[in-house]
């Protein structure tokens, strides 16, 4: 069978494509594009002389082929990356080749599912103090989007940093978000201007930039002066610095700093965004959450939750696993193609940009029954084995799938715990705005009242 070589896609405006849409509402933009075009299509954007071309891929076939099968064909070579590579550095996130397969290398060790439980003390640490904010709320009602993003934030930095905690939050709650708009803006932009060009969002951006890279290079100089730590501390900073390969290779002060600053993104935004719209989901259906509710307050019984609670809690794992297909993190996901390839009967030009969309994915009609319902059961374990592969895949896939996943999952379904265990929970925000940057976020309130349990 010839594969074809012109791909349907929308028309766009004549004078910049589908630029406003892409920029504005790339969500809404995505999901039309699959439902009004298939699996593969072409969405130019940008004015004529500057005009872009994307090309999206819908289905769980040909994400596996970007992500899995011919992941070595398509790179992190886009202006999203270039970007986000020069705001928070090369680090396992963001690096490619040689330079990557050191990192994955030294790093590994330190998530395995043995070292990753370890953290979850630090993790009930946090949960206490959230819980018993949470008992003091005006009203009883908290936004569970910001609730989660400072919870996790502070969870990931105590597990980096041990002690060092405060000031390491604040720098980064004021910085992240300025810094992550600024990584979005230019990365879609028809025309960069240089970074040292004094424009309004460059200071901004730089600014926040710099006040990141100084709290992680004085955290981290303070700990060398120390010898690197206490003999037996075990945050993650302690262990990067103490990380050797086989030949003796470490990383060094710059590289880091280069992989705090992507496991404090990736580490929180990733998992705030999941525990925000499970409470935001098990909010309106009152029929899961008292399953999910059931499930905790039988299995926790009043205590802290430990890493042993986690296969204990299947239910809640179910609940975690369908908000991330509904509102996965990384909603989009870009790469470059370097040879000419076919996807589902396509030709894919080489030097292409190519996006993957788990978001639309997850919603694909003919891989999910009814894909807008809220229904945890789609990941009983039948469900997931009769499923293909690439159908959910809010951790990527292939080679560079996330290294975080466990530490993910075992926060997430804790946290949720803990927190259904001592609360109900009711909507108060039933609709909630959806925003795309660096990740996925909610960008109206999601606003949820919690009742303290008898």
């Amino acid at each position: 069978m010839t594969a074809e070589t012109v791909i349907p896609g929308p028309a766009g405006n004549p004078l910049v494509g589908s630029l406003f849409d892409l920029t504005r509402r790339p969500l809404r933009t995505y999901l039309a594009a699959r439902r009004d075009h298939g699996d593969v299509v072409r969405i130019q954007a940008g004015p004529p002389g500057l005009r872009a071309d994307f090309y999206a891929v819908f289905s769980p076939e040909g994400a596996q082929q970007v992500l899995g099968g011919e992941a070595a064909n398509f790179r992190k070579d886009n202006a999203f990356y270039d970007e986000l590579r020069t705001s928070v550095g090369n680090g396992l996130l963001t690096s490619q080749d040689g330079d990557y397969q050191r990192q994955r290398r030294l790093i590994q060790p330190l998530f395995t599912r043995r070292r990753v439980d370890g953290y979850a003390g630090a993790i009930a640490q946090e949960v206490k103090s959230l819980t018993e904010r949470w008992r003091t709320a005006p009203d009883g009602v908290v936004d569970a989007a910001d609730e989660m993003s400072r919870f996790a934030l502070r969870t990931v930095a105590r597990i980096l940093f041990g002690a060092d905690v405060e000031e390491a939050v604040a720098v980064v709650q004021r910085s992240f978000p300025v810094l992550g708009e600024y990584v979005k803006d230019r990365g879609f932009a028809p025309v960069r201007v240089p970074r040292s060009w004094p424009t309004p969002g460059n200071r901004r951006g730089l600014e926040a930039q710099r006040a990141l890279y100084e709290i992680c290079d004085r955290i981290i100089a303070e700990r060398a002066a120390r010898g690197g730590g206490d003999e037996d501390a075990d945050d993650l900073l302690t262990l990067l610095g103490r990380a050797r390969g086989e030949d003796g290779e470490r990383l060094d002060p710059s590289e880091l700093r280069d992989q705090v600053l992507v496991f404090m993104l990736a580490g929180h935004e990733t998992t705030a965004t999941s525990l925000a719209f499970a409470l935001h989901l098990l909010a309106k259906h009152p029929e899961q959450r008292k399953l999910a509710r059931e499930e905790a307050r039988t299995v926790l019984a009043g205590r802290a939750p430990t890493a042993a609670d986690l296969e204990a809690l299947p239910y809640l794992t179910r609940v975690l696993k369908e908000a991330m297909r509904l509102y996965p993190a990384a909603a989009l996901t870009g790469r470059r193609a370097v040879a000419e390839t076919v996807i589902d009967g396509y030709v894919i030009p080489a030097g292409a940009q190519v996006v993957v969309a788990p978001l639309v994915t997850h919603r694909h009609p003919d891989h999910w029954v009814d894909p807008e319902r809220f229904d945890p059961d789609r990941f009983l374990p039948e469900e997931e084995k009769a499923r293909h592969r690439y159908a959910w895949f809010p951790f990527g896939g292939g080679p560079r799938a996330c290294i975080g996943q466990h530490f993910s999952m075992l926060e997430s379904v804790l946290t949720l715990g803990a927190v259904l265990r001592d609360f109900d929970v009711e909507a108060v925000d039933r609709r909630v705005a959806l925003s795309q940057g660096v990740t996925l976020r909610a960008a109206s309130p999601m606003r949820i009242r919690v009742t303290a349990s008898d």
